[in-house]
């Protein structure tokens, strides 16, 4: 799978903070044989999250596509505003299993607005912007990312059965 990692920070758009977030999901995505094949830091500005997932959705740039940053609720965190205008299909299920598993940490997570999605054949699903955050809402969706991939561009194998616990 091919994975494109956008972070949303102003301060890091500026080059007055690391992108620690990034990293560390290439990283752990790379430990899973995942290929981050576009990755980008761009200030918390609606108009240039909209522009950038879609361009790279539009361009089928990767399977996937994880924001960093922008999810909770101050007045700058629009991520999910732009998500919602870029994707043609929710998927809330991950938004609710990614806050679900959250809460079991904090409940601070009860403040995440985090959505998930899809254009055109890509994925693109919203993280916290802390690496520690952003990590563990990513392994939450994880064992469902193979298959909403493949489902997602086209597959036609059955699922019944398959995945039953």
């Amino acid at each position: 799978m091919r994975a494109a990692i956008l972070t949303l920070s102003d301060k890091g758009s500026r080059g007055e903070r690391v992108d620690q977030s990034g990293p560390a999901l290439t990283a752990w995505l790379e430990e899973r044989g995942v290929s981050t094949v576009q990755s980008r830091v761009i200030a918390d500005e609606f108009d240039q999250i909209v522009a950038v997932l879609t361009e790279w959705a539009d361009s089928d740039a990767a399977d996937f596509i994880l924001t960093t940053g922008g999810t909770g609720v101050s007045p700058r965190d629009t991520t999910p505003e732009a998500t919602l205008q870029v994707v043609e299909r929710v998927i809330p299920g991950l938004s609710e299993l990614m806050r679900l598993k959250s809460m079991e940490k904090t409940t601070m997570a009860a403040l995440s607005r985090a959505v998930a999605g899809i254009r055109k054949q890509t994925l693109i699903i919203n993280l916290p912007g802390s690496p520690k955050g952003a990590l563990e809402n990513l392994e939450a969706v994880w064992p469902t990312l193979d298959h909403a991939v493949e489902k997602i561009r086209g597959g036609q194998e059955d699922c019944g059965g398959r995945f039953e616990k």
